[in-house]
């Protein structure tokens, strides 16, 4: 009966900022669906919650309330949210404002879990709900800024391509000047939605398939220049293809919605790579076990 009153309490808890935080909440939903930048957020909840159920199931916790470190943690969500109301009168840009708000919910829920179940799984749970914080939408002048470090590597790697296969190529700022051709790297060209999808799916394939912290850490930082390495690949193909084969493929499906391919075969590479760190993890661990003088099989 005990446990059971703990679940309740953590859906009564959980649902406290919904109510509070509707019109945030329902705004950040809408740039999900209407702003490339922000898709990934509605893969963020559900991939949450099935990663917490799978931890539970496999350990089989047992709830133990944390009242006062859960407690603490819901004060400094509501300090965030009466933050968030303040930057309101404040004359403060409204993406800003809806990042402090989004930030008080994710914080607010991560209380309540803290609360409800205590610190033992809290602490078996950090990975899912830390992950929740992909649910703040960043504000425009971050945003802005990783569109153009994007724009910028994109344009680099690319260019390193196609001098790299023999293609005489001129670079002028984000524009790529070849034979027959020229090109210009603008934001859409960025890919930011498959760049941020890769990064979230770089997260999630590595705390799965990985074990220790320094194989997640490198991981996760490959996925940035891995997203300008696939991004620079789109651009040297319909430049080649473009030039060579035929000018109308520029304005083809496989520009305009060619994302999913690239993006495909980019985590096909983070895969290769998360194996091959898995299997370095394995050596790691059998060194270990025989320098401790423990048989290893």
């Amino acid at each position: 009966m005990k446990s059971s009153l703990e679940y309740y309490f953590f859906i009564g808890l959980s649902l406290a900022p919904v109510v509070a935080c509707w019109p945030a909440i329902a705004a950040t939903l809408a740039l999900a669906l209407q702003r490339d930048a922000y898709t990934h957020i509605l893969l963020v909840l559900p991939i949450s919650i099935g990663l917490t159920v799978v931890s539970w199931s496999k350990h089989e916790w047992k709830p133990s309330s944390s009242t006062r470190s859960g407690i603490a943690v819901l004060a400094l969500a509501a300090l965030i949210g009466v933050a968030g109301l303040r930057l309101g009168k404040g004359g403060v840009t409204g993406d800003l404002r809806l990042a402090v708000q989004m930030l008080a919910v994710v914080t607010w829920w991560i209380g309540s879990f803290l609360c409800c179940f205590g610190v033992r799984v809290f602490r078996g749970c950090l990975f899912p709900l830390f992950f929740l914080l992909w649910l703040v939408p960043l504000p425009d002048v971050a945003l802005n800024y990783i569109i153009h470090f994007l724009q910028e590597g994109t344009t680099s790697c690319a260019y390193a391509m196609l001098a790299a296969i023999g293609i005489p190529v001129i670079k002028d700022g984000t524009t790529l000047s070849i034979p027959g051709l020229t090109l210009r790297i603008v934001e859409e060209c960025s890919s930011i939605r498959s760049s941020m999808m890769l990064v979230v799916s770089s997260m999630v394939m590595s705390y799965l398939l990985l074990r220790s912290y320094w194989a997640r850490g490198i991981a996760i930082l490959a996925a940035l220049p891995l997203a300008i390495v696939k991004n620079g690949l789109r651009v040297l193909t319909l430049a080649v293809l473009g030039a060579y084969v035929n000018p109308e493929i520029l304005d083809s499906p496989l520009h305009h919605q060619g994302g999913p391919l690239f993006l495909a075969i980019s985590l096909l590479g983070m895969f290769a790579l998360i194996w091959l760190m898995a299997k370095a993890e394995k050596r790691t661990y059998g060194v270990t076990m025989l320098a401790n003088g423990i048989p290893h099989i």
